[in-house]
């Protein structure tokens, strides 16, 4: 089979996909992508890039269609000529967030298109209206619904659609529903699992500082330290949890920059807006900000975790999420959609008010203080992830199935 794979940040949702289907002769794999930095055996890597940056002075309602259009230009572009070379692809695969696969179609109209679609911006019910007190002004309605430009040029496209959860896929208008399946990425249980052996060396400033799972370690994972990710509920429920817990370490991991939502007006980082607000109450010899971090040493933090705490507004759910279930974290998270679809309090982890650092701050506390009786939740965490996100058992095959469904028409 001839697979041809778009995502701008390669391999973005399917560095599993494309690697089974690499390592495997029978198979033909091209992806198209903006990165030039990284390999997959068997996977050949067609980098494109778009031929200008957006038009600075175009509506703001209109930047990321135009950014779309740009890129999408220039995948057809770079479609156009892996079609003169000989290359028919038997099946396409792609993100449609950055405007990738919406002129595919013009270039292999034969070809079947599954989609990825991850999230459907609205102004209730999600992220938007989410943050109590955060007045919506008039212009926020017709932007969002601009914004989805880009969803309806890629759902108008595809033979059918991807999204990685029910919550993810309900927020997509309903006339589109029989064209979206639920089908997660997976999370390799194999290699995310409990490690008695995991050990994590910290810099400190006179020296270093090595923790293992038998030590008292709050962790806490986002690709950036943002409110999305609940970055201010978190920090603001420290100094209660190391005043009552002084032998508890705090490791913090995620970068100073804004993935989601606006960045602050002064040029400061939420981190350094946070500390600055808990001066004086916050121990910070026993708070370690990483940064990011290999995905060796993320996995190892997991495996060391005596509590994990995970915070979401409602909107895209993370694999670290699923990756600390599945490493056996006894995990803290918010009552937020699509948590919600994966814990269920007091079964496989527990629940608080996002909102509520008071509240974060007693459930990590009973927990550090009754290590026993959260085994039970530990271990029912990891077996959820087996049970209903595992690569190879379940999310992978079905994965497989779909690709053999679409060439068969």
């Amino acid at each position: 089979m001839k697979i041809l794979f778009v995502h701008q940040n390669f391999p973005g949702q399917y560095l599993h996909l494309a690697r089974f289907l690499g390592a495997r002769p029978e198979h033909e794999v091209v992806f198209l992508t903006q990165r030039r930095d990284a390999t997959l055996p068997g996977v050949r890597l067609v980098v494109y890039q778009p031929a200008r940056v957006v038009t600075p002075t175009i509506h703001h309602y209109l930047r990321d269609t135009e950014a779309g259009v740009l890129n999408a230009q220039a995948v057809a572009r770079a479609a156009w000529d892996l079609k003169a070379s000989g290359f028919i692809p038997d099946v396409m695969v792609g993100h449609n967030g950055w405007g990738e696969i919406w002129y595919l179609k013009e270039v292999f109209p034969n070809t079947p298109l599954w989609g990825y679609f991850e999230f459907y911006y609205r102004l209730h019910g999600a992220d938007v209206d989410f943050e109590p007190g955060t007045p919506l002004i008039p212009d926020q309605g017709p932007r969002l619904r601009t914004k989805n430009v880009g969803n309806l040029l890629g759902l108008d496209q595809v033979d059918a659609g991807q999204c990685p959860t029910l919550w993810q896929k309900s927020g997509y208008p309903h006339r589109y529903h029989p064209l979206l399946h639920v089908v997660h990425d997976g999370i390799d249980t194999r290699t995310v699992a409990p490690s008695t052996a995991a050990r994590v060396t910290l810099p400190l400033r006179d020296g270093t500082r090595t923790l293992t799972g038998a030590d008292e370690v709050v962790t806490y994972v986002a690709r950036n330290l943002e409110p999305y990710r609940g970055f201010p509920s978190l920090l603001r429920s420290l100094p209660a949890i190391l005043a009552r817990h002084p032998r508890a370490q705090v490791v913090i991991v995620g970068g100073d920059g804004v993935s989601y939502g606006p960045p602050l007006p002064d040029g400061q980082s939420y981190r350094q807006q946070l500390v600055a607000e808990l001066d004086g109450s916050l121990d910070l010899s026993r708070v370690h900000f990483v940064g990011k971090v290999s995905y060796s040493t993320f996995l190892a933090i997991l495996q060391i975790s005596t509590v994990h705490v995970y915070l979401t507004y409602p909107f895209v759910l993370s694999w670290s999420l699923l990756e600390a279930m599945a490493a056996g974290c006894l995990v803290v998270a918010s009552r937020t959609a699509p948590v919600t679809e994966v814990i269920t309090d007091g079964e496989n982890g527990l629940l608080v008010d996002f909102f509520s650092p008071s509240e974060i701050a007693e459930r990590v506390g009973a927990a550090l203080s009754d290590r026993e009786a959260m085994e039970a939740l530990r271990a029912q965490a990891r077996q959820t992830i087996k049970d209903r996100y595992d690569l190879h058992t379940i999310c992978l095959p079905q994965q497989l199935a779909f690709l053999e469904r679409l060439r068969g028409g």
